[in-house]
C-alpha cells in the first residue's frame, strides 16, 4: 500500500513539475507579446523605465501564468523529491524557445541551440549533485540561520552589487549588455527564495496554531519578499523588452539557479558534507553552464544553421586542398564550370599573394 501511495505521489509531483515549466515558459511569451503591443502603440518602453505594461492584459496574463507555475512548482516539492522537481525547471527554457519561434518569430542559430542545450544539461547536473539542505522547522531556527555571519556577508554583497548594477552600470550598459538586467533579477532572486522558504515555515506554524504574526521575522520576510519580487519583475521586463526572448530565458535560468544554489549552500551549510563525486559533478556542471552561456551570447548574431554545415565543410575541404580540384568536379557540371574556374583563379591568386609572388598582381 505504501509503495502504491509513493508511486502515486511521484506521478502527481511529476505532473505538477512539468505543468510548472509549461506555465513559466509560456509566461515569458505572453509578457513579451504584451510589451511588443505597447511598443507598436508608441508607449514608453519598459527598457526605458516606462510602466505602461501595467495596463496591458497580455502582460498580466503572463504574470498570472508565472504565478501559477511557481505555485505548481512549490506544490510539486510536497509530492516528489527535489532531485526530480528542480532539474525539470529547465523545461521552461525549452518551452519558451519553442513558443517564441511560433508566436514571436524569434530564431536560434545552431550555436544558440547547442548553448541552450549545454546550459540545461549543466544546470541539471549541478542541481543533481548539489547537497540536500538541512531541515529547518521553526522561525527561531530560521532566524538563527539568517543571523549567521556568512549569510549576512553574502546578503550584504548581493545588495551592494545590485545597487551598483541598478544605479551605475544599468544606465550606461543596460541597453546593450544582456547580462546587466538579468544579473539584477538573478541575485535578488536568491534572496527572494530564502524569504519564500522562511514564509513557508511561518505558514506551517500558523496552521499549527502558533502565534506567528507576533514574530517580527514574519513581517521582515514578507516585506523583503515584496521588495525583491518587485525588483525582479521590473528588470526582467526591461531585459525581455530589449533582448531576444530565446536568449533571455536560458541565461536567466542559469544565473538564477546558480545564485539560489550558492545562497542555499551558505544559508544551510550544505557543502560541509559533500562527497567527492558530488563536488566533481557540481564543478563540471558549472563549467558546462559557462560554455553554454558563451555560445548563447557570443554567436547570437551569426546566421548559421545545420543547412549551412555541408556547404561550410565543402569550402573548408577546397581551401585545404588548395587548387587541386578534380576535372570531374569542374567540368562534369556545365552550369557550374564558370563558378569553379573563378574559384580556382581566386584561390591561385590568394596562394600567390601569400607566397610573395608578383605574378598575381
Amino acid at each position: 500500500m505504501s509503495q502504491t501511495r509513493g508511486r502515486y505521489d511521484f506521478c502527481i509531483g511529476l505532473v505538477l513539475a512539468m505543468s510548472s515549466s509549461i506555465f513559466i515558459g509560456g509566461s515569458f511569451i505572453l509578457k513579451k507579446k504584451g510589451l511588443l503591443r505597447l511598443a507598436r502603440k508608441g508607449s514608453m518602453r519598459a527598457g526605458q523605465g516606462g510602466h505602461a505594461y501595467l495596463k496591458e492584459w497580455l502582460w498580466w496574463a503572463g504574470l498570472l501564468s508565472m504565478g501559477a507555475g511557481e505555485v505548481a512548482n512549490f506544490a510539486a516539492y510536497a509530492f516528489a523529491p527535489a532531485t526530480l522537481v528542480t532539474p525539470l525547471g529547465a523545461l521552461s527554457v525549452l518551452v519558451s524557445a519553442i513558443l517564441s519561434s511560433f508566436f514571436l518569430n524569434e530564431k536560434l542559430n545552431l550555436h544558440g541551440k547547442i548553448g541552450c542545450l549545454l546550459s540545461i544539461l549543466g544546470s541539471t547536473v549541478m542541481v543533481i549533485h548539489a547537497p540536500q539542505e538541512e531541515e529547518v522547522e521553526t522561525l527561531s531556527e530560521m532566524s538563527h540561520k539568517l543571523g549567521d555571519p556568512g549569510f549576512v556577508v553574502f546578503a550584504t554583497l548581493v545588495v551592494i552589487v545590485s545597487l551598483i548594477l541598478i544605479f551605475v552600470v544599468g544606465p550606461r550598459h543596460g541597453q546593450t549588455n544582456i547580462l546587466v538586467y538579468i544579473t539584477i533579477c538573478s541575485v535578488i532572486g536568491a534572496l527572494s527564495v530564502s524569504c519564500v522558504k522562511g514564509l513557508g515555515i511561518a505558514i506551517k506554524e500558523l496552521l499549527a496554531g502558533k502565534p506567528v504574526l507576533k514574530h517580527p521575522l514574519s513581517w521582515i520576510l514578507l516585506l523583503s519578499l515584496i521588495v525583491c519580487v518587485s525588483t525582479q519583475i521590473n528588470y526582467l521586463n526591461r531585459a525581455l523588452d530589449i533582448f531576444n526572448t530565446s536568449i533571455v530565458t536560458p541565461i536567466y535560468y542559469v544565473i538564477f539557479t546558480t545564485s539560489v544554489l550558492t545562497c542555499s549552500a551558505i544559508l544551510f551549510k550544505e557543502w560541509q558534507h559533500m562527497a567527492a563525486d558530488d563536488i566533481i559533478g557540481t564543478f563540471s556542471g558549472f563549467l558546462t553552464i559557462i560554455v553554454g552561456i558563451f555560445l548563447l551570447h557570443a554567436f547570437k548574431d551569426v546566421n548559421f544553421t545545420l543547412a549551412n554545415l555541408p556547404v561550410s565543410l565543402r569550402k573548408d575541404d577546397r581551401e585545404a586542398n588548395g587548387t587541386l580540384l578534380s576535372t570531374y568536379d569542374c567540368f562534369n557540371h556545365e552550369e557550374e564550370s564558370s563558378a569553379c574556374l573563378g574559384e580556382i583563379q581566386s584561390t591561385e591568386s590568394l596562394s600567390a599573394r601569400r607566397n610573395g609572388s608578383l605574378s598575381a598582381f
